[in-house]
Formats: structure tokens, C-alpha cells, sequence
């Protein structure tokens, strides 16, 4: 019996890793999007494009300009305080995640003819009732459906999400806040006089009202915690679309959104209910008005930092497993990544000879 080597084919190099998104600097990311940009501009088709949706951006523009001019008064009120940020987040997100355009097909111009038509039939539509904020809403599926005109579905693939962030830039509709308004304030009395009576003090609900002892705190329109939740919700959907996380992350932190925002507003009502009893009237209305309005958002924040950690240690991922079982060899590279290396085997082939004497050939 004689052995005869057989050699396996080599297996395929792997392409390497793309670096992702996020290990790119700022100045770096920038600089790379305004060159590819630069260089789409400088094709006729790029530049064809990128005209016709600044010029049909501009129409609606024009055409919306009462209702933008609304929402740019609304910046006042200090529940929508944020409005003014969010153009220019859109912005800048849909520079950071624009990609090269590719032909629309007729089934895409023809859906954003279509967004375009039912975004102006329901502005007309409102108009008729004098709904003031659904006709300011309309402007953002109408921008959508320029996207979708002009860049196909390629295009609306990366430029929905910016688009609709601009929903955050307008005011909620009179008849929204006032059913949010009640339950708001009866929510975060309900909590703050729980909170207190856990603290020990004799605190007791009466309406809108928390009666600890002589003092009688109000929970009033302002403190329904209504702002708090406009802004907060509003961020959480910022961090999410900036985030590089799994989908189910992302649901979760936008549901804990709205119980956190309406926590740190308890806390803050009992705070200041405390203070009342065991500081100055002074104390709490310096803490209430002026000191809880800047740590409030920094608690919200810190409590979906804390979630993040809580959610990206609830499961471990396969590499992760992988990486730390896997034995090192002395001073080189993992045994599993060796393995991966082509390497040649052997294989016995079992021989007869002949009985004439002839060249042996292999047994059957």
C-alpha cells in the first residue's frame, strides 16, 4: 500500500473590513461628503437633480411661509424652545448620510407626485376647517415627496428620517395639549405626593394640589411636566438617529422616553415640596423656578445613558463569545482565526498491484 498526497484548493482570502461610519473623525467625514458632493455637482445628471430639488424646495417654501413663520413665533414659548435647532440638525443629517444618486424609476416619481398631491389635498383640507397646525404639518411630507420625485427611492431611502425629524420644529395642536395637559397634571401629582409620603411627611392630594402640613404647592399648567416631554421626546429621537444600535434599542428608547420625562418632572415637584418643609419658601422657589430648570434635562439625560448600559449588557454578541473563549496561542494569534488559514491534508489511497507485473493502480 502506498500513500499519494492529495492537496485541497486553497480557500478564498477574505475582502477586509470596511471601517464603520463612526470610526471616521468629524473633519474627516466632512471633508470626504463635500468632495463626493462637489464631484456629483460637476456631472450633468448630479447637478440636474440637486437643481430641480432646490427650486421645488424653494416653491414650498414660499408656499408654506405663513405657517413656517408660526412655528418660527411658537420658538418663544419655552416648551418649544428647541424648534430652532431642528432645521439645522436635519441639515446637517441629511449632508452626513447622503448618498450617490441613481436613477428614479417611474414607480418612485410617480409615488412622490402622489405625496405631493395628498400632502397639498390635505392642506386644502385643513384650510377649509382652519386647522392651523395640520396645514404647517403638511410641509413635511410634501418635502418627502420632492425627495422621492427627484431622487427616486434610492434617495428617499436616506432623506426620509431628516425629513420628518422636522416635525419637531412646530407646535403640538391646541386640542392635543389641552387632553395632555389634565392627565399631566394629575400624573405628576398623584407621584410627587406618593414620593413625599414615602419620604415621611404628611402629604395628602387634593385635586391639582399637594397639602403637606400648612403648605399647599399647586400643580399648575407649568408643571405638568408637558415641556419636559416635548423636548425630551424630541432628543430621544435624535439620539436614536444618530445612534449605530439594533432596532430593538431603539424602540426601547424611545418608549422610555415619555416615563422618563414625566420622572424627572416628579422629581422635581417633590424636590421642591421638600424643601418647603425643611428649608425656606425662598430656597424652593430659587430651587423650583431657576436651579431644577438646569438639571432636569442633564437627570433625563443621565437615566438614558443608564438605560443604554443596561441595554447593551443584556445580551452578548456571538464575537464577543467567541473572543473570549477562544484559547491564544504563546505569543501569537487566536486558534480560531489559524484555523481559518488554507492548509494542505493527506488522504491514504489504498493501491493493488498487478499480478502481470504491470503498474499498480488504485484498489476499488
Amino acid at each position: 500500500m502506498t500513500l499519494r498526497p492529495i492537496v485541497s484548493s486553497p480557500a478564498p482570502p477574505r475582502a477586509a473590513p470596511t471601517p464603520a461610519m463612526s470610526d471616521e473623525g468629524l473633519v474627516e467625514g466632512v471633508r470626504r461628503r463635500l468632495g463626493e458632493f462637489i464631484a456629483e455637482w460637476n456631472t450633468p445628471e448630479g447637478r440636474g437633480a440637486w437643481i430641480a430639488i432646490a427650486m421645488l424646495a424653494a416653491l414650498l417654501v414660499y408656499s408654506y411661509f405663513p405657517g413656517l413663520l408660526n412655528a418660527q413665533s411658537s420658538w418663544s414659548n419655552p416648551q418649544y424652545s428647541h424648534g430652532w435647532i431642528v432645521p439645522l440638525f436635519s441639515l446637517g443629517l441629511l449632508f452626513w448620510w447622503r448618498r450617490p444618486l441613481e436613477p428614479a424609476t417611474p414607480s418612485a416619481r410617480v409615488c412622490g407626485f402622489l405625496l405631493l398631491a395628498a400632502s397639498f389635498g390635505l392642506r386644502l383640507m385643513a384650510a377649509r376647517y382652519r386647522i392651523v397646525t395640520i396645514d404647517m404639518y403638511t410641509f413635511v411630507p410634501a418635502l418627502a415627496g420632492v425627495f422621492l420625485l427627484i431622487g427616486g427611492w434610492s434617495m428617499f431611502r436616506w432623506a426620509w428620517a431628516p425629513t420628518a425629524f422636522l416635525i419637531f420644529m412646530y407646535p403640538l395642536p391646541d386640542e392635543a395639549t389641552r387632553y395632555l395637559l389634565g392627565p399631566l397634571q394629575t400624573l405628576a401629582t398623584i407621584v410627587s405626593t406618593y414620593a413625599l409620603q414615602t419620604l415621611g411627611l404628611d402629604a395628602f392630594r387634593e385635586g391639582n394640589q399637594i397639602i403637606v402640613g400648612e403648605m399647599h404647592l399647586g400643580v399648575v399648567d407649568a408643571c405638568s411636566g408637558l415641556r419636559m416631554l416635548t423636548i425630551f421626546v424630541a432628543l430621544s429621537v435624535a439620539l436614536v438617529m444618530l445612534g449605530d444600535r439594533e432596532w430593538w434599542e431603539n424602540l426601547v428608547i424611545l418608549a422610555s422616553a415619555i416615563p422618563i420625562a414625566l420622572i424627572v418632572n416628579s422629581i422635581r415637584i417633590t424636590v421642591t415640596g421638600l424643601l418647603y418643609q425643611v428649608a425656606s419658601s425662598e430656597v424652593a422657589e430659587m430651587v423650583f423656578h431657576d436651579l431644577a430648570g438646569w438639571v432636569m434635562m442633564p437627570m433625563a439625560l443621565g437615566m438614558l445613558w443608564l438605560l443604554q448600559q443596561v441595554l447593551a449588557h443584556l445580551f452578548v454578541t456571538e464575537e464577543a463569545v467567541v473572543a473570549a473563549v477562544t484559547p491564544r496561542r504563546s505569543g501569537a494569534e487566536p486558534v480560531a482565526r489559524a484555523a481559518l488559514r488554507p492548509r494542505q491534508t493527506v488522504q491514504p489511497i489504498a493501491v493493488r498491484p498487478r499480478a502481470d507485473g504491470g503498474p499498480a493502480k488504485p484498489a476499488d
